[in-house]
């Protein structure tokens, strides 16, 4: 068995269990096949002084048991809104120490960064100190947003050279990484998992009645509903989906599952619209009513302005419900015809338009669905094990 030391600023901790779910589900794929033992390190930063924002993040331990993996959360200095050029640096240094003493006690084979920036030159630093091979993953704004400031790009593609593997979630990332400077021939493209147990079509009435019974949610129980799942920050383009309702029939409604820093625009500009009955807001919906959600929606709309391959986009398909979205990323290696949803332009005129179409040619859902057929963990954590494979054995 071969150990894998995991660096991850997003990963589930007490209190924030949600947060990098996708990529706790993936170390768990791997570990769970036995012939990678995984330990993670999820770096935390907190700022200097007791900022009254952060309070929660100083109450997760040290170090927890989540299942079959241990989870590491060292400290490091965090200087919001100003310490991103140097936050890689930042990590580096304070989880440094944790990296020797563990490799000290039981080596490991590989070091990986789940995500290019911050956690790639951080990794990079650590694999180096420690004399052993690593690989880093892209996933879409680490290398969309990152890539475009000049201090993050060189540390990327410094991190890059040096890796013995690279890894993105979809074709059209990897073609992003290689303009960049990449070395193309060091890319895998590594599609994400599906929980396929969860994540599958529920007749669309009966999940529509069992969600507008749920005290949590409370979902209209009649009418066309559309869905858009993410953080309610601008990137992810709630805003539009909301103005394409004003293109709609009036029993069109919009509910919207997320939190973020832009919940009180999006609010602010719904009542402006006077939209408040037909845009609901769920806030967070627990993991486990999120399929139930999905399945009873006629669409799931999601107009992020950049994405590598969102998540919510393949849990969608895989419920059965076509999603409209934006011709970014790996959207096409999605939507790959009718049958999946809309790919659109990112205005609220043509949303309204691929709603209209969906509701008067709706797909079934068994058609929708067959398009996440090449999803799953086991497909994901069989793919990853290769990579790594051959990484850990490159000098």
């Amino acid at each position: 068995m071969k150990r894998l030391l995991s660096i991850s600023t997003l990963y589930p901790a007490p209190g924030r269990t949600g947060f990098g779910r996708f990529v706790a589900r993936q170390m768990e794929a791997l570990a769970a096949r036995g012939d990678w033992d995984v330990t993670v390190v999820n770096p935390i930063g907190l700022p200097p002084l007791p900022l009254k924002r952060y309070a929660a993040l100083r109450a997760i331990p040290a170090a927890e048991r989540q299942g079959a993996i241990t989870v590491h959360h060292p400290r490091f200095i965090l200087l919001p809104g100003l310490s991103g050029p140097i936050n890689p640096m930042l990590i580096a240094r304070a989880v440094l120490p944790l990296a020797r003493r563990l490799h000290a006690e039981n080596p490991f084979d590989l070091v990986d960064a789940q995500f290019f920036y911050p956690d790639g030159p951080a990794a990079a630093k650590i694999a180096r100190e420690l004399g052993l091979p690593f690989a880093i993953k892209a996933r879409g704004s680490d290398i969309h947003l990152w890539g475009d400031r000049e201090s993050a790009r060189r540390q990327m593609l410094d991190a890059a050279k040096q890796a013995s593997a690279l890894l993105s979630v979809s074709r059209a990332l990897a073609r992003d990484m290689a303009a960049m400077g990449m070395l193309e021939e060091h890319i895998h493209v590594h599609y994400t998992g599906l929980d396929r147990e969860r994540f599958r079509p529920l007749e669309r009435q009966a999940a529509r009645q069992l969600v507008s019974a749920i005290p949590a949610l409370q979902v209209w129980s009649t009418g066309p509903l559309l869905l858009c799942v993410g953080a309610l920050v601008p990137i992810k383009g709630q805003a539009i989906a909301i103005r394409a309702l004003t293109h709609l029939p009036e029993d069109v409604r919009l509910a919207i599952a997320g939190t973020g820093g832009d919940e009180s625009a999006l609010k602010a500009m719904t009542r402006q619209l006077g939209l408040e009955s037909r845009v609901q807001f769920l806030g967070a919906v627990e993991h486990d009513l999120l399929p139930q959600l999905l399945c009873a929606a006629d669409a799931m709309v999601l107009p992020s302005e950049r994405e590598g391959l969102a998540n919510a986009w393949i849990e969608a398909i895989a419920c059965g419900t076509p999603v409209i979205i934006p011709d970014i990323g790996g959207a096409r290696e999605v939507v790959q015809d009718a049958s999946a949803g809309r790919i659109v332009d990112r205005t609220p005129e043509a949303i309204a338009d691929a709603v209209m179409d969906l509701l008067e040619n709706p797909p079934a859902q068994t058609d929708v669905a067959t398009n996440a057929e090449r999803f799953s963990w086991a497909a994901n954590a069989a793919t990853l094990a290769a990579i790594y494979e051959k990484a850990a054995a490159r000098p």
